[in-house]
């Protein structure tokens, strides 16, 4: 196990009505509040006109239309908002994608720059505006880690940025705000949290026995919600554990110790930078075709292993044979949560592969993952998923 650092620093609201905290939590940085969010599903569900009542006595400021790939247009559009309003702490209502916008918004109103320059390169990230979420969406794991990711459309690039700053100062998670989510963002919030864990799980370490383990745990957990959770939207177990599970996939827990070299995310970006794809979609496709490429004498003990503690198959004689029968099961299971599990099926052909293969390995180092990547594997992982 290498060394490691851990320090979950959100203050995490978890349950029914703990938006009844927020002007407590709020008033600790300030009046002056910039609300972000995207569509109009807070409207419908009622959160929109509860924060309203709650902060009669702030200054809000909206900044709603956020994308689900959030656009570095609407990041500028934020700081400028900030400035111009003399805001002091932003409230972000939604999933990864409000959550990570208001982060970089945040960072960029102490940036002189342009906002652009922190997702190239994180070091240039200092201070933050306070981030407080009120999550909807269990997916991302945004409302408990430090990390952002933000598409620029001119340069086709979505790139990943972290700042130790940019981690919220308290995060509302109430299950119930997430009973009204059409069935295909569960699944693909879903496919989200387990690719999280898997991306952690799958590495060189073999001494990493508690982190494997709680790995095991938050997937079997996505095994057995999910499909819950779809079938009766309003289960609140169902829709409590998927949400725990997602804050818990990627604040540090399972990583500590591991080497992080991540791939499936890495090839998913450039999907959805050329495509505009659901980003959960898109690694449900990617991560059962990059398991059986890499599957090789050297990583089929790990593949058996997740296929007997996560999906319970019996050993079998050839090892080769239980650790298929575990990537199998992950990608039907993929496909029974309703997620088209090929390109074509998203309108992607194979035009602009090799242009994506070359992006990837430009914006991403695959020689220090799991199994070391160039470009033509990435090219062939992505002809797998046509």
């Amino acid at each position: 196990m290498k060394n490691f650092n851990f320090h979950a620093s959100t203050e995490m609201f978890f349950g029914k009505n703990q938006i009844e905290n927020l002007p407590n939590i709020l008033n600790k940085y300030g009046k002056n509040v910039l609300l972000t969010f995207g569509g109009g599903s807070i409207k419908r569900n009622g959160i929109y006109n509860k924060i309203y009542e709650l902060l009669n006595d702030f200054n809000i400021v909206e900044l709603s239309g956020i994308e689900p790939n959030p656009r570095i247009g609407t990041v500028r559009a934020g700081v400028e908002l900030c400035r111009k309003n003399q805001i002091d702490v932003i409230l972000a209502v939604g999933g990864g994608s409000t959550i990570d916008c208001s982060k970089v918004i945040g960072a960029g109103y102490y940036y002189d720059g342009d906002t652009w320059d922190l997702i190239k390169d994180k070091t240039k990230i200092d201070k933050v505006l306070p981030i407080v979420t009120i999550l909807t969406l269990a997916a991302t794991g945004s409302e408990m880690n430090r990390n952002a990711v933000i598409s620029n459309p001119e340069t086709n690039e979505k790139l990943g940025t972290s700042g130790e700053n940019m981690i919220p100062v308290a995060s509302i998670l109430d299950p119930e705000y997430t009973y009204t989510l059409p069935a295909i963002q569960t699944a693909a919030g879903t496919a989200d949290i387990m690719s999280h864990v898997i991306e952690n799980y799958f590495g060189e370490e073999k001494d990493c026995f508690i982190q494997d383990k709680f790995s095991e745990g938050i997937l079997k957990t996505c095994i057995k919600y999910a499909p819950i959770a779809l079938n009766e939207p309003n289960n609140y177990e169902a829709r409590a554990n998927l949400m725990w599970a997602s804050s818990m996939a990627l604040n540090g827990l399972c990583k500590g110790g591991k080497t992080h070299g991540w791939t499936c995310h890495p090839i998913e970006h450039e999907l959805s930078a050329f495509y505009d794809i659901t980003h959960g979609v898109g690694l449900a496709i990617v991560t059962p075709n990059w398991m059986r490429y890499i599957l090789s004498d050297k990583t089929v003990d790990k593949f058996a292993e997740y296929a007997i503690n996560v999906w319970g198959v019996e050993p079998c004689e050839d090892k080769f044979e239980t650790a298929t029968k575990g990537i199998n099961f992950t990608e039907e299971f993929f496909k029974k949560c309703g997620i088209p599990m090929n390109l074509g099926k998203l309108g992607i052909d194979d035009m602009l592969l090799e242009k994506m293969a070359k992006a990837v390995v430009t914006h991403r180092d695959l020689s220090k993952s799991y199994v070391p990547l160039n470009e033509n594997d990435v090219l062939n992982i992505l002809k797998m998923c046509l």
